[in-house]
């Protein structure tokens, strides 16, 4: 009868502790982070295609939010010029996590936007109007709007910061340098050497006679420079939004732009002089520099950025290189994520 009474007894704590814990369970608020139903992008599930005025009239980019958080909004800004969106899509790995809103967004002239194919158009000047228009749009602000460029888009996110940083929370530059001429520097005196001999010099010798339609130079580039400074995985292993932001890339704006190649600035490139080194220190508000040890940039360069700027941080990627975000992802967001937190804590005091 006792032994009766013992299991009994140990039956009805256990069920006294389970209902507790069950009512615990119910009583914690529900995160409001996935929650659509009030916004008016709800039924395109977070797409906007929104209207920017340009000399040439009026054209549509498109734009995605992913989250809410009315406090952390990361407008994310692609690279080529000409590339897309595409490979920002390791992100949704990381940030709903940490709940953070971020922005997908195709420039004009790239993937989803319109592409009227208007080279008057393609200037950092008039992209950097876009980006502008693009943030009044989405009600970004200085209370919430964290702009992060990777590449070209870190371009755009300095020029950016140097006309419109009132607006922003936190600038994030992801593997970008702050002068083209350095970039270049950096390709030919370091990266070039460590190729194999007989490969940099079959591409100086395409280079030479300008010839960087022959599938040759391509391929040169792909099979040998790429695998070890754009993302270190063998090319097959790329991940698919990398291979479909460079599938789906604008080449036309890319070469007018960039020149035919990772490697350099090479050719008639709008961007070839391109250099803000002298204004950096005008740029006040919390900045954050990404660099990889392996990238096509010069990671030394983009530390002394975030020392040139007044209130700058940097974050080095051991294995990254110009896609850090994929071949050194932990560190990479780790690090973004931990600075996109702080600015915010720090604004809050």
């Amino acid at each position: 009868m006792q032994k009766i009474v013992l299991i009994l007894s140990v039956f009805l704590i256990l069920q006294s502790c389970t209902n507790k814990e069950e009512k615990q369970n119910t009583s914690v608020e529900k995160s409001s982070y996935l929650d659509y139903s009030d916004r008016d992008d709800k039924l395109s599930g977070g797409v906007k295609m929104i209207p920017v005025q340009t000399s040439a009239g009026e054209f549509k980019v498109w734009t995605k939010r992913v989250g809410n958080n009315p406090r952390m909004k990361v407008l994310l800004l692609h690279g080529g010029p000409g590339a897309t969106h595409e490979y920002f899509e390791v992100c949704d790995s990381y940030f709903p996590n940490a709940e953070i809103e971020y922005y997908y967004y195709d420039q004009l002239e790239s993937s989803y936007s319109d592409q009227p194919n208007d080279s008057t158009l393609w200037s950092v000047e008039r992209y950097v109007d876009e980006v502008e228009q693009v943030r009044k749009a989405l009600g970004l602000n200085s209370d919430n709007f964290y702009l992060l460029g990777s590449s070209w888009g870190g371009i755009l996110c300095m020029e950016y910061a140097l006309k419109y940083q009132q607006n922003l929370k936190g600038l994030i530059v992801s593997n970008m340098m702050a002068s083209i001429p350095d970039y270049v520097a950096y390709a030919n005196d370091v990266l070039g050497p460590q190729l194999q001999p007989e490969v940099l010099k079959e591409i100086r010798d395409l280079e030479a006679k300008g010839d960087y339609a022959n599938p040759r130079y391509s391929e040169l580039i792909y099979t040998n420079y790429y695998p070890e400074h754009v993302l270190r995985m063998p090319l097959e292993e790329w991940p698919d939004p990398v291979n479909r932001a460079f599938a789906n890339l604008n080449s036309d704006l890319y070469v007018t732009m960039q020149g035919p190649s990772e490697f350099g600035v090479v050719g008639d490139a709008k961007l070839k002089n391109w250099d803000i080194k002298a204004e950096l220190s005008k740029i006040t508000v919390p900045t954050l520099t990404i660099g990889g040890a392996y990238d096509t940039m010069d990671p030394k360069h983009m530390e002394w950025i975030a020392s040139e700027v007044q209130n700058g941080r940097y974050l080095h990627c051991p294995n990254g290189s110009h896609l850090a975000m994929y071949d050194d992802a932990e560190t990479y967001f780790k690090g973004l994520i931990e600075f996109i937190k702080k600015v915010d804590q720090e604004k809050a005091k």
